[in-house]
Formats: structure tokens, C-alpha cells, sequence
């Protein structure tokens, strides 16, 4: 289980620095989430990941670099001896990657359950194993995940 620290009155808030203090939203929100994926795989990129970097320039997914800061932040996961600790910036970086972390995810799950229909599984079966209560709710989250992915791709 993962601890989350308490919370902080607008008087003592952090500041953050660029790009990650942007006060306009749509736009600005964009333009931080590569340089947030670039912090976060630069700070806390570990084993693979880390030579992958190291050797390609390859950063980590979004999925991967969110989950590293949470689970770093959360006290789940160690740093590596060097590491920077995890600082303001890079929880601002890691909320900036949530939209496309979660966009990315339903990606994944459309993927699987149109491989699930294509392979015979029933509406029925597959809302089953998803913990939904009927054929019926699986159909509409499939259109609902159906309908975003095309607009849900990040920069």
C-alpha cells in the first residue's frame, strides 16, 4: 500500500519552476508533458530504462514514468544509490503525464478487448472478467473507449 503525504494550505505552497508553473491550462498542459517524461526518465530512470537513455536517448513511456514517481514518492520503491529524491517538480511532472498515461491505458484496454471479441470471448465473459455486471456494460465501455482514442493521443 502506498502512503500519500497530507496536505499543504495555499500559503505554503511549493514553487515550481518552468515549464511546470504555467498558469494557462490547454496548451500550456501539452507542452510540459514531454518535457515532464524528459525529467522524470533524466532523475529516476533505473536499469533498462536508465541504459536505454543513457545509450539512445530513449525516454520512458508515460505509463513507466508515472508509475516510477509514485511509486518512489510513495515509499514502494527505492531510489538507487545516486538518485535524486523525488522533489515538487517531479510531482508536477508526473501529474502533467497522467492525461496521456491514462489515455495511453485505454488504448491498451480497447486493444484487449477487441483481441478478446476477435477471439471468441463472449460480451458476457469479457464483462465478467473486467468486474462489470453485465454484456451490456462492456459494450458501452468498449464504445466508450472506442470513441476516445483517436482524440486522446498526446503530442
Amino acid at each position: 500500500m502506498i502512503a500519500y503525504g497530507g496536505s499543504m494550505s495555499e500559503d505554503s505552497k511549493v514553487q515550481l519552476s518552468a515549464p511546470f508553473d504555467v498558469p494557462d491550462v490547454a496548451e500550456a498542459h501539452e507542452k510540459r508533458q514531454y518535457p515532464a517524461l524528459l525529467r522524470i526518465t533524466e532523475r529516476h530512470a533505473h536499469g533498462e530504462a536508465r541504459t536505454r537513455w543513457e545509450e539512445r536517448r530513449m525516454p520512458l513511456g508515460p505509463v513507466d514514468a508515472w508509475r516510477r514517481v509514485v511509486m518512489l514518492a510513495g515509499g514502494s520503491e527505492v531510489p538507487e544509490e545516486g538518485e535524486a529524491p523525488v522533489d515538487a517538480d517531479d510531482l508536477a511532472a508526473a501529474l502533467a503525464l497522467v492525461q496521456w498515461a491514462r489515455a495511453e491505458v485505454d488504448e491498451w484496454e480497447l486493444g484487449l478487448l477487441e483481441m478478446a471479441r476477435g477471439r471468441g470471448l463472449t460480451w458476457q465473459q469479457i464483462a465478467a472478467n473486467l468486474g462489470l455486471g453485465s454484456a451490456q456494460a462492456a459494450r458501452q465501455r468498449h464504445l466508450r473507449l472506442a470513441e476516445r482514442a483517436p482524440a486522446q493521443s498526446a503530442g
